[in-house]
């Protein structure tokens, strides 16, 4: 697909993941609609670096799980571009257990809501109020943003990162992905970019990873085949490939994990067997 004056949404890119999204669709001379909620010095800062780098962009303050605020800015998206090419679903909040301890506590009084209603509600609002404009528009993409949570739950040597509703809400969306791939075809493709520790995300540079202990980073670092956490940019080229290079491709579900799902089981010398020694 050729990006040229397309027209993307983009939510959480005044934060470093999503930031280095927008940067690559922008490097492409896509038009950049960028939900913003909080944060207030990252959205500055996001702005004034984008308008450094001659991004065309709209920067709007919408909350994602509101269905009155979506619609609104999907109104405002029609009447300022007219139309709507690609969906970075790239929305969510999940309490990290090593930050926030358990549901019980009274601080986390509305954590599970939050987390449910962020990663999945918002998703499905987005989804559901942006299809029939870029279904209007041409041919494009969705690309849902979701974690290897929805494989591991609580536990193992993520489990520091990973809460229980925000690990069902991630299981949740690959039925959104094939559910919605079924529904957008043959038009607008629906894929999933799957993702595991990632720096600034649920991995270095997070309150999380700098709470841990050497031992705790080390058995994660370890569980990775690759031998490290991935980063915002190794993110960012993927999105890209899935929105401009892979053409043959919808209901799909990339893990983008650096091998922390298969883990650091070792695959042993092959045995002699005991057949040839008769």
């Amino acid at each position: 697909m050729k990006l040229t004056k397309k027209t993307a949404i983009i939510p959480g890119a005044s934060r470093p993941l999503g930031r280095s999204i927008a940067r690559k669709l922008g490097e492409e001379g896509v038009h950049l609609i960028l939900p913003t909620y909080d944060w207030p010095e990252s959205i500055t800062e996001m702005e004034e670096e984008f308008q450094q780098l001659g991004y065309s962009f709209l920067s709007l303050p919408v909350d994602l799980r509101s269905e009155e605020a979506v619609k609104e800015m999907v109104s405002i998206v029609r009447k300022r571009f007219g139309s709507l090419h690609i969906l970075v679903n790239n929305i969510e909040r999940g309490g990290m257990p090593v930050i926030h301890g358990a549901y019980d506590l009274p601080h986390n009084r509305e954590q599970w809501d939050l987390e449910i209603a962020t990663t999945l509600k918002a998703k499905w609002l987005l989804f559901h109020h942006c299809l029939p404009l870029m279904q209007k528009s041409g041919n494009g993409a969705v690309v849902n943003i979701s974690s290897i949570s929805s494989i591991t739950g609580r536990s193992g040597a993520a489990a520091p990162f990973f809460n229980d509703a925000y690990s069902a809400a991630n299981r949740a969306i690959s039925s959104f992905t094939e559910t919605w791939a079924r529904e957008a075809a043959p038009f607008i493709r629906v894929n999933e970019l799957m993702l595991g520790l990632i720096r600034h995300r649920h991995g270095q540079e997070t309150r999380g990873w700098t709470t841990m202990d050497a031992a705790e980073k080390r058995e994660i670092e370890e569980q990775c085949l690759l031998g490290r956490t991935g980063t915002p940019e190794d993110v960012a080229s993927a999105t890209l490939f899935l929105i401009k290079d892979a053409d043959y491709m919808t209901g799909s579900v990339i893990r983008m994990d650096g091998g922390f799902v298969l883990g650091n089981q070792k695959v042993p010398v092959m045995p002699e067997g005991i057949l040839g020694k008769d």
